[in-house]
């Protein structure tokens, strides 16, 4: 039987990946020239499992409030505002509760923990490095009230039997020394002791690699033009290249999903969410993040990358407008600043980047079944991809197979969206 995954990124190679271990006959079709070229490439490094946490929450729209009156919203909104971008700000504001909070946040959460195992029987498997580090991570509460807002996550956590220490300034300073020029400016933070660090690109690279062994095909420098359907299947996938068929389809084109799904009547709420990162050698090892630091108040995210520390944030509602923000590059430079002030060279070299993340209003993938017996979704993670990749991929390929899941499906599909269908084709 032939898959055809549509889109390389680190969710379509991990999809590969585990098809091909089902015993599928694989091919992948991507617009670039290599894996993991757009959004995976220069992302912030986390594994944050334990940090799932949607970006709708009820205390969102009191911080919007905050942040455009002192001007320094890790929020951008583009002025010209779509109908598209207004759709997605008014149904995450729908969001904005607590019980779609702890709803959305525990489906999170089950993904990531089934995408951490599958990470750690990956590299039981097979001799990978990508610069992985298995440190924790730390997420900062720069006063009481942070640190009682975050209980409500601490709930969620001891459901799921999810390890964290809550720390105090010092017990913050002996996890990441680097921390310890502004130990009098935090309050606080919550580590997070199963979490772990890497470099996607080079993970993506590496497992592209392995799917090559095991005979996946990967058609590269191919642009998908739209999806046949005939007999309310997928009949082909049509390309400036020529036609690609297979016996089952998979969707995992991240933000440029819905592009290609409205055509054939599914409207999936993916909206290309914009964001930043730029990555600077270390200065000095003591000085620099050991591993993986969260800001939350401020929306950025720190993490050590072998010789280098890659700082990424920023959510610009922008549509598809891929140009550089300069303000962009200043704040995240000032972010790493203000936290590791010693911790990065002086360097006009650095690396600046930008991608669209696939975010859906609570924040949950779109994982599974459409209304097409033959085509399936593995797209919409937002800033967490890489975090849930190998958990994603697997339940994708289990699927597809037929087979019981490991984890509940429940929340997950695109069944989720009332206004998703517009084919009207019943679900299977």
């Amino acid at each position: 039987m032939n898959v055809l995954v549509l889109g390389a990124g680190i969710i379509g190679t991990t999809s590969a990946y585990f098809l091909a271990k089902q015993g599928y006959k694989v091919t992948v079709v991507d617009r670039q020239d290599s894996v993991a070229m757009e959004t995976s490439h220069a992302n912030a490094g986390q594994l944050s499992y334990a940090f799932s946490s949607p970006w709708a929450s009820p205390s969102l729209p009191l911080s919007l409030l905050k942040w455009n009156l002192n001007g320094t919203s890790p929020l951008v909104v583009n002025p010209k505002l779509s109908l598209n971008t207004i759709k997605f700000m008014y149904r995450t504001y729908k969001n904005c509760n607590s019980n779609s909070y702890e709803i959305n946040k525990s489906r999170m959460l089950r993904i990531a923990n089934y995408s951490q195992k599958n990470l750690i029987d990956l590299e039981s498997e097979l001799d990978i490095n990508y610069e992985q580090r298995k440190q924790g991570s730390l997420q900062l509460f720069w006063s009481p009230k942070e640190l009682e807002k975050a209980k409500q996550d601490m709930v969620i956590l001891k459901k799921f039997n999810i390890q964290y220490e809550v720390l105090d300034a010092d017990g913050c300073v002996d996890a990441e020394p680097g921390l310890q020029y502004i130990k009098n400016k935090i309050y606080g933070g919550l580590r997070f002791i199963n979490d772990f660090t890497g470099n996607c690109y080079l993970f993506s690279s590496e497992l592209y690699k392995k799917c090559l062994e095991m005979g996946v095909k990967f058609e590269f420098n191919t642009h998908i033009e739209s999806i046949s359907i005939a007999n309310n299947k997928v009949s082909a996938v049509k390309t400036d290249r020529g036609e690609l068929t297979a016996d089952s389809y998979s969707v995992s084109l991240g933000s440029y999903s819905p592009r290609v799904l409205s055509d054939i009547g599914i409207d999936i709420p993916v909206y290309p969410v914009k964001g930043y990162s730029i990555t600077l050698p270390v200065l000095s090892d003591l000085d620099a993040p050991q591993s993986t630091i969260m800001d939350d108040k401020n929306k950025i995210g720190i993490t050590r990358l072998g010789d280098f520390i890659r700082v990424a944030g920023i959510a610009h509602l922008t549509d598809y407008n891929s140009n550089l923000r300069e303000k962009a590059l200043h704040s995240l430079k000032e972010g790493l600043d203000n936290l590791f002030p010693h911790a990065a060279k002086e360097t006009d070299d650095v690396k600046f980047w930008t991608g669209f993340r696939p975010s859906t209003p609570d924040s949950t993938p779109i994982i599974g079944a459409t209304p097409y017996s033959n085509l399936y979704l593995n797209t919409g993670h937002g800033t967490l991809g890489w975090t849930m990749s190998l958990g994603s991929g697997k339940l994708l390929a289990n699927i597809v197979a037929g087979n019981e899941t490991e984890i509940s499906l429940e929340g997950i599909a695109m069944s989720r969206y009332k206004y998703s269908n517009k084919t009207n084709l019943n679900y299977g």
